[in-house]
C-alpha cells in the first residue's frame, strides 16, 4: 500500500513514518500548505513526492490517506480522501463530536471506502493480552486510566485553540476513554469536571467517572500541566491488572504488564514492538480484504459519544448518559 500524508505533523514524521517503514508498505507522498515545509519533510524522510496542498495529494498515485490534521481539520479531510475513492487511517479522536462522527463514518460507507481510527495502542500485544486476560478473570470493581503530559512551547499550539478542537481530553484524554471502554465497558453515565489553567478557552485538565450499572466505577484523568505519565489499572474480585505506560510506548522499547489473580503476582514482558507498524497492516489488510478494522469509525462513534458526554457534564455539573 502507497500512503498519502495530509501534513508534516510530528505524529506523522516520528511515528508514522518510521512505522510503515517496517512494513512493506511505503510513504509515497506528503502534503503541507507550505510547499517548503513539505519538501522539507520528504527530503528527511525518503518520501518520493512532496505537495504544497492537501488537494494535490488526494490526486497523487497513492493507495490510502493517513490523516494527522489537527482535530478540528479530521473531518473535513477524511471526507475529501473518500470522495476521491481513497481508504482513509484517520488520527484520534476521529472528529470533533459525535455528530460529526456519524456524518463522517456514513460519508465513508457511501463511498465505499475503508475508515479506521488511529489508536496505535490497541496493536500493541499487550493489549490484546489484557483482554484475554480480563476474560477469565472476576468481575471488575473498579479501575483506573490516565494520560498527561506537560506541554510547552507556544500559546498557539493547535492543542490549545478551541477552533481546532483542542483540549486535554481531546489531545490525551481520549486514550483513557478509549482504554476503559475496550477493557472495561461503556459507561452507563459520566461525570466531569475540567479546568483551563491558560485561559485559552480548552481544558488543560481533566478529571471524569465512569458509572456502571453492576456498582463498578472507573475514574479517568487527563493534562497538560504536570510531568508525563500514563497508566491504566483494573481491579476485580479476584485480582488486578495493570499497564504502565500504557499507551505511547517506543518501538524500541519492551513492555511489562502486572496482573495478580487469586493471590498470585505476575510480570509479563513484551519484545519491543513498533504498534504504528502493526497499525499499519491492520489497517492495509482491512482495505485488501473488505473486513472491519478493530479501531473502526463506529467504535471511534462511541468514543466520541463518551468524550461529548464527559464535557456536558462538565459544563453542567450533572449525570450524562452517553
Amino acid at each position: 500500500m502507497r500512503f498519502g500524508i495530509l501534513s508534516t505533523a510530528h505524529i506523522a514524521l516520528d511515528a508514522f513514518v518510521p512505522g510503515v517503514a517496517r512494513t512493506e508498505h511505503d510513504v509515497a507522498a506528503i502534503a503541507s500548505r507550505d510547499a517548503e515545509r513539505a519538501a522539507d519533510a520528504a527530503a528527511a524522510h525518503d518520501i518520493p513526492d512532496s505537495y504544497g496542498n492537501y488537494e494535490a495529494l488526494l490526486d497523487a498515485d497513492v493507495d490510502a490517506v493517513y490523516n494527522p490534521l489537527p482535530n478540528g481539520l479530521h473531518a473535513e479531510w477524511t471526507r475529501r480522501a473518500a470522495d476521491a475513492g481513497l481508504p482513509v487511517l484517520c488520527e484520534k479522536p476521529l472528529t470533533r463530536d459525535a455528530h460529526e462522527a456519524r456524518d463522517v463514518i456514513e460519508h465513508c460507507a457511501d463511498r465505499g471506502v475503508t475508515l479506521m481510527e488511529a489508536f496505535m495502542y490497541r496493536y500493541h500485544p499487550r493489549t490484546e493480552r489484557v483482554r484475554a486476560l480480563l476474560a477469565d478473570m472476576g468481575d471488575v470493581v473498579s479501575a483506573s486510566a490516565t494520560f498527561g503530559f506537560p506541554l510547552r512551547g507556544s500559546p498557539d499550539d493547535v492543542r490549545l485553540d478551541p477552533g481546532l478542537a483542542g483540549g486535554s481530553l481531546m489531545d490525551v484524554g481520549c486514550y483513557p476513554v478509549n482504554a476503559l471502554r475496550t477493557l472495561v465497558a461503556d459507561p452507563d453515565a459520566v461525570t466531569a469536571t475540567t479546568f483551563d489553567s491558560r485561559d485559552c478557552g480548552v481544558d488543560t485538565r481533566l478529571a471524569g467517572t465512569f458509572e456502571y450499572a453492576g456498582g463498578a466505577r472507573a475514574t479517568l484523568r487527563c493534562w497538560f500541566d504536570a510531568p508525563e505519565h500514563q497508566r491504566y489499572r483494573i481491579e476485580t474480585t479476584d485480582g488486578w491488572i495493570e499497564a504502565s505506560p500504557a499507551f505511547n510506548v517506543a518501538a524500541d522499547a519492551p513492555a511489562e504488564l502486572r496482573y495478580a489473580v487469586d493471590g498470585r503476582t505476575v510480570t509479563e514482558s513484551f519484545e519491543p514492538v513498533d504498534q504504528y507498524a502493526r497499525e499499519a497492516e491492520h489497517f492495509a489488510d482491512c482495505v485488501e480484504s473488505g473486513m472491519t478494522p478493530r479501531t473502526s469509525g463506529e467504535d471511534a462513534l462511541a468514543n466520541m459519544r463518551v468524550i461529548d458526554a464527559l464535557y456536558e457534564a462538565a459544563a453542567t455539573g450533572e449525570r450524562v448518559a452517553p
